[in-house]
């Protein structure tokens, strides 16, 4: 029996505004709530008003205030295991060539179709 991942909570980190609200728009329209900031330390914020986790982090690489996109997404991980991407424009941006970084690293622009296979295959969104 499939379970619904209507109502998932993804948190978006994207100091670009264009860009923080064309992917918080794309995740409302596969089902998931959206926590959107332009920073670490305001997603926290905000995370910790709603009281929840997020179970999906998608986050810039290149974060003008705080910590990058991979410490934000450990700081937000916790020791909860929670799928992330690392969105880059950045070539320099860390890969995942050893596996063990916990995060998918997409590059910019990215592409929906692969983003939301992602997220199936993660569990966020419905097949």
């Amino acid at each position: 029996m499939k379970t619904s991942r209507k109502g998932k909570l993804a948190v978006v980190i994207e100091d670009d505004r264009l860009v923080l609200e064309a992917t918080s728009s794309l995740l409302h329209s596969w089902g998931c709530r959206v926590v959107a900031a332009e920073c670490c330390g305001d997603a926290i914020a905000k995370l910790c008003e709603l009281g929840e986790r997020p179970d999906l982090i998608v986050c810039d690489y290149r974060l003008p205030q705080g910590p990058n996109g991979v410490d934000a997404i450990k700081m937000l991980r916790g020791a909860f295991k929670i799928p992330a991407f690392l969105i880059s424009a950045d070539a320099t941006s860390p890969g995942d060539e050893d596996g063990g970084s916990g995060y998918h690293l997409l590059h910019k622009p990215v592409n929906p179709q692969k983003l939301r296979a992602l997220l199936v295959d993660a569990s966020v969104l419905p097949s």
